[in-house]
């Protein structure tokens, strides 16, 4: 019992030296983000659903800091928002620790992956896992587990080396978590319902191309 003890201890006190100082890389990645004030973009939209055939969508974006990010479209209301803040704003809302899990190669890229753990009951995440690209300063890969709608994976393309924002945004998610109606998604689609009855889990993935109108810094 005693020796159990000791054990629990030291791994609470081994995480609280890993989580006490947020992450230095990190900070410097969100200040960099942080100078983006504003931002207008064309917006194209692409889905992978295997019981869903729908043809390539076009919607527009709008980005205030501070505000949560709008999308409009004219025939459909597919977007499923809450998975796709590539400002990341929501991640730093309320108070979060980090904890440093080392380099990983992806795709032949180094990255450095990071958890952060909001510390306050507000924040609508429980857990984030970034991949941070240390050499261009942004993030290149994000997994967000929501408290109600799963689990979002972004994995976000840039232009250029020097570039803040993506251009292209691969979204991946559980359709079920994120409770999308099905007529909301416009009038051209072509849904396999029994094909969709038939799988236990229901995933998808949404890709974005933008073409960015504004930005302000």
């Amino acid at each position: 019992m005693i020796q159990r003890l000791i054990l629990i201890l030291l791994f609470v006190s081994s995480f609280s030296s890993l989580a006490q100082e947020q992450d230095k890389d990190l900070l410097h990645i969100k200040e960099r983000l942080d100078t983006v004030s504003a931002f207008t973009a064309d917006l194209k939209l692409d889905v992978d659903i295997s019981f869903i055939n729908m043809p390539q969508k076009k919607a527009t974006v709008e980005f205030k800091k501070g505000e949560p990010m709008a999308f409009s479209s004219e025939d459909f209301a597919l977007i499923p928002k809450r998975g796709l803040d590539f400002s990341f704003q929501e991640l730093f809302e309320y108070p979060f620790i980090t904890v440093d899990r080392g380099m990983k190669t992806v795709e032949g890229n180094k990255l450095k992956v990071v958890n952060i753990i909001p510390t306050d009951k507000k924040a609508d995440f429980s857990i984030a896992t970034l991949y941070l690209d240390l050499n261009a300063e942004r993030i290149a890969i994000s997994e967000i587990s929501t408290k109600k709608d799963g689990t979002y994976t972004l994995l976000l393309d840039y232009p250029t080396s020097e570039s803040v924002l993506p251009t292209k945004v691969e979204v991946q998610f559980e359709m079920e978590r994120i409770r999308i109606p099905l007529n909301f998604m416009g009038k051209d689609i072509d849904v396999d319902r029994k094909k969709m009855r038939k799988e236990e889990i229901k995933t998808g993935k949404i890709f974005l191309t933008l073409n960015y109108k504004t930005i302000s810094y």
